[in-house]
């Protein structure tokens, strides 16, 4: 089970740090995600990250300005966003997944959290 938490209302250039608590199966068994889908979209992927933590893949979108980190003691994956832009606003979702391939499609992905909402002022 993910519990997904951190989003908010800023404005655009600033920040915010998102949070995706697990339960269940240990944290390191599994690849985990950060997705977001906005208002008649698809949900699109953002950032992955390695079970162990040591590698990560962005989506061009995000690149450098987004970073994906986790802490398999305390259970948890973070999205850290930084100079935020309008067009960043969606409903962000923590996913995780069963293997050790990096994969950006949202089929790929076993588990899924609640989702947070994000909006970003211009």
């Amino acid at each position: 089970q993910l519990q997904a938490s951190g989003g908010g209302l800023v404005q655009a250039g600033g920040s915010l740090r998102l949070s995706c608590a697990a339960s269940g199966r240990p944290f390191g068994d599994y690849v985990l995600g950060w997705f977001r889908q906005a208002p008649g979209k698809e949900r699109d992927f953002v950032a992955t990250i390695s079970r162990s933590g040591s590698a990560t893949y962005y989506a061009g979108s995000v690149k450098g300005r987004f970073t994906i980190s986790r802490d398999n003691a305390k259970n948890t994956v973070y999205l850290q966003m930084n100079s935020l832009k309008p067009e960043d606003t969606a409903v962000y979702y923590c996913a995780a997944r069963d293997g050790i391939v990096f994969l950006t499609s949202p089929t790929a992905y076993d588990y899924w959290g609640q989702g947070t909402q994000v909006t970003v002022s211009s």
